[in-house]
Parts: structure tokens; sequence; C-alpha cells
């Protein structure tokens, strides 16, 4: 059987590629809404991506309140902000929550009602135009037909999907991402780890989309250690632009599976930012997992260089490996989060409930019971 295969329109990739973009932008409208936090502003990011549009001629709005994971309440804004100014196409400078919130802003731009209405359904109308900046090498979000928005009400974090939610043209420039802190670096490098090794593990896995996940999984562990310890070398900060990139190609086309599914919850509960709480669960999702995809496992033990006689003990050593890497990396407990203990384990029918009702979990090869999910949950606490 055949397989679809998605990515962005056009890519720009490597140093220098914003300036590049000069070229490929002025196609886009006349009128830009740049979806942008507080800090892109304060670091001179915004004023670079600025410069380019005031070279090329064309208007632009900022929207620059996604201060956190976005949210139902930020696309409502956004929209109106786009609508008020006459903006015609959209642009998207940060991490994966401002373009989610770009993506969601676009779905309302030309689809009724509210963005919770669209929760389980394919957004099928195109959406205006739309360009990706990413300032962190981890969500891959330049590449997907995904986004995810809180609703602030009925406290869960919406999937939403559609072949038109993924960006016109995405500029992987490194340049952006050397500014990111260690506890971010860490965070989203084991985010895009994560998505290269579930869209590998997956029930949807296909030959292209393995490609791409293999290639970034050896990145990573070649890449994202210095990058962390040395936030200015441009070399691994490059590399992870890269694998951040592939990992966002490969799950965009077969899917991620129970790391997300269950690290969901937790951010709409919690407000653990995503790819710290994906970095949580990895390791006693993968535990589980498993046993389902040993020889997966075994392979990837292959391409970082730690395979052993046999398959299980390959499979093992991957999975050593990764814990190992999220130790290096200083990634925190939910106690050291702050996360309350007993607040979380009250929770633990509805987190595990709302990780079900959100797909993922089906797509691993061993497919979890609400039990084995909450069984994974509890042990977050060992």
């Amino acid at each position: 059987m055949g397989n679809l295969f998605l990515t962005p329109n056009k890519i720009i990739i490597g140093k220098d590629a914003l300036q590049i973009s000069k070229l490929h932008i002025k196609d886009f409208g006349s009128k830009a809404l740049i979806v942008t936090d507080d800090m892109m502003v304060r670091l001179g990011n915004l004023d670079r991506v600025v410069d380019v549009l005031k070279f090329t001629g064309i208007e632009y709005t900022v929207y620059s309140k996604v201060n956190s994971e976005p949210t139902d309440i930020m696309v409502k804004e956004g929209k109106h902000i786009y609508d008020q100014n006459d903006c015609n196409f959209l642009i998207a400078l940060g991490g994966g929550s401002p373009i989610d919130t770009m993506k969601a802003i676009g779905v309302m731009i030309t689809n009724e009602g509210e963005i919770s209405d669209y929760l389980g359904k394919v957004i099928e109308k195109d959406l205006p135009k739309m360009i990706a900046i990413p300032t962190t090498a981890g969500t891959g979000s330049e590449a997907t037909q995904f986004t995810i928005i809180s609703d602030v009400k009925r406290d869960i974090k919406m999937l939403l999907s559609g072949p038109g939610l993924i960006p016109n043209l995405a500029i992987v420039d490194p340049i952006f991402t050397m500014t990111a802190p260690p506890s971010v670096t860490a965070a989203t490098g084991i985010d895009a780890l994560t998505h290269a090794i579930e869209s590998f593990t997956s029930r949807k896995s296909q030959p292209m989309s393995d490609s791409f996940a293999i290639s970034a999984v050896k990145r990573i562990f070649e890449n994202l250690k210095i990058a962390y310890i040395e936030g200015s070398n441009e070399e691994a900060r490059k590399e992870m632009s890269i694998a951040s990139l592939e990992a966002g190609i490969a799950f965009n086309n077969s899917s991620v599976t129970i790391v997300h599914g269950m690290s969901r919850p937790i951010g709409a509960l919690f407000h653990v930012p995503h790819g710290l709480s994906n970095a949580m669960l990895l390791e006693s999702c993968l535990e589980f997992a498993k046993e389902g995809c040993r020889d997966k496992l075994a392979y990837l033990a292959k391409i970082i260089g730690t395979e052993n006689l046999n398959e299980e003990d390959s499979a093992n050593s991957f999975v050593n490996e990764v814990t190992k890497l999220c130790k290096d990396l200083n990634i925190m407990t939910l106690k050291e989060f702050g996360v309350n203990k007993y607040e979380f384990l009250e929770n633990l029918d509805k987190m595990a409930e709302d990780a079900l009702e959100s797909g993922s979990p089906y797509n691993t090869v061993r497919i979890p019971t609400k039990d084995d999910i909450i069984n994974i949950y509890k042990s977050l606490w060992k």
C-alpha cells in the first residue's frame, strides 16, 4: 500500500536562512501578523525578522503575548488583531508555542466558531499562507500538520490536525537557537528525540519517515549534550536544528505514540512544558513499549554505537542510553518541577482517559490499556 508523505512547500535551512528568505517572503502577501512572545522581542530576534520585512516592503503587526503554552484565549486574541489590522498572511517566530498558536489563528481565520469546536476533526479548509521561524530545536512544528492548544475551561490539551496546518515556508536558521538557555535546549532536544523514536516505532511508520527519524536520532545523540554545555557552539546548534526538522517531518508522516499521549494531560493539568513532560515520561514509556518494538530499538542502538550481541540486550542498551542522556541534561522530575504528588495521583483517572482519547497511545505497537497508563504515571514518583 502506498503512503502519503507531507512536508512544507519550501524549507530554507542553515546559516543565513533568514536573509535568503527575502527572495521568497515577498510573494506571501502585503501585511503579516507576526505571532511571537515577549522574550523574542527582548532578545532582538523580532528585529531581525522585521528588517527582512522592511527590506521586502511588507507591512506587519505584532502579537507577542504567547508567553506560555498556547491557549484558546491566545488564539482568539491573535485572530482579532489579524482582522483589525487587515493582515493577509501569518509569520510565527519562536518555539512550538508561537508556531502552534499561528496555526490555530489560521484555522479560525477561514473557519467558523471557536477553536475548541475542531477537537478531533480534520481541518479541511485552506488557511492563510504561513511562515514558521523556529527558535528552539525541538518541537518540529514548522514541518507538521498538527497544533496543540489548551482549552482553558476544560483543562485539556486539544490536538488539531490537517494538511493545511503545515506552514508554506519553514525558515530554519540556527542563529535563532543560540539564545536558548540550557534548560530549554535540553527539554526541546529531548522533545525532538521523542518525536524521532516514536515515529520510528509507531504502527504507522513508513520507509520515508524512518529515514528522517533514524537520521534525527543519530544527530541528537552526537550534538545535544554539546549544545547543552556549550550554548554558543554553532555547529552543534545547526545539527540540532536539522535534527528537530527531521524529527518533525518523521512524526508528521507516521504519528507519535504513547509518550505524547501521556504527556499532554500532564501539561494541561500541571502546566509542565511539553518537551519537559515528554522527557519525564520517556524512560518509563520506552520500558513499556519495548516489548513490541525490540527490533527497532536494537537498530537505534546500532545507529548510536551501543549495539550488543543480541536484540534484547541492544534494545535495553538503547533505553539505557536515553535514560543516561536525560540524566546528563538534568531533566527535572515531577517532584523537582513542583508538582503536588497527592494532586497528581488524584487525577490519574482523568489523565489516563484524556491520554487514550488523544489517540496517540494506539499507535504504539504494544497498545496500552488504561491500567497500563495509570501504572506508568505512578512510576514517575518512584
